[in-house]
């Protein structure tokens, strides 16, 4: 099974310009990417759907990419942009939703169909909240808790002090904690 030394030296040889590894890499990341797809999005076909959308943002950004962070760690904030730009995208779909439709009516309602689901997409509305009143406390946190970085990578990858990156993953799950409090 190849790992992330191995994504790092295909990311590299694409950012060198060899093409032929950028469809290595991508197929390397694949199941990676659809996995932390899933833990945003409980329905598989809108994790897939995320997963192909951060599959195309690298590669049509990777060839530019500056190297100020490892691969592997710019590729948690691709997923992490992806799948939360989907859940926007699918909440607006869902908002808009006209009752009489049958072909919407099909497709389960992740709020309904299982606990999981349901703490998920109160975990995403809180996200978005956290995102627009406080944007510098939700990247420590996305990186954190759902994308499963250590506090040395995210500091590493924003920028920041050791000590910033815990203090803001801490007031970040004070204040998701208070929203998830409010939805319940």
């Amino acid at each position: 099974m190849l790992g992330d030394g191995d994504a790092e030296v295909l990311a590299r040889r694409v950012t060198e310009g060899d093409r032929s590894a950028l469809d290595e890499l991508l197929r390397l990341i694949h199941p990676r990417v659809l996995r932390q797809c899933g833990r945003y999005l409980p329905c598989r076909e809108d994790a897939e759907e995320a997963c192909q959308d951060a599959l195309m943002r690298v590669a049509e950004k990777l060839p530019s990419f500056e190297w100020r962070s490892k691969f592997t760690t710019w590729l948690h904030t691709v997923v992490s942009n992806s799948a939360l730009s989907t859940y926007r995208s699918l909440k607006r779909r869902s908002d808009k939703q006209v009752n009489d439709e049958p072909a919407l009516q099909a497709r389960p309602d992740p709020r309904t169909t299982s606990v999981i689901a349901g703490s998920r997409i109160d975990l995403l509305e809180a996200l978005e909240r956290l995102e627009a009143d406080r944007p510098r406390l939700a990247a420590s946190f996305v990186l954190r808790d759902i994308s499963q970085l250590t506090y040395a990578e995210i500091a590493e990858h924003l920028g920041l002090p050791l000590g910033t990156v815990k203090a803001q993953v801490h007031d970040a799950r004070r204040v998701v904690r208070g929203l998830l409090a409010e939805q319940s």
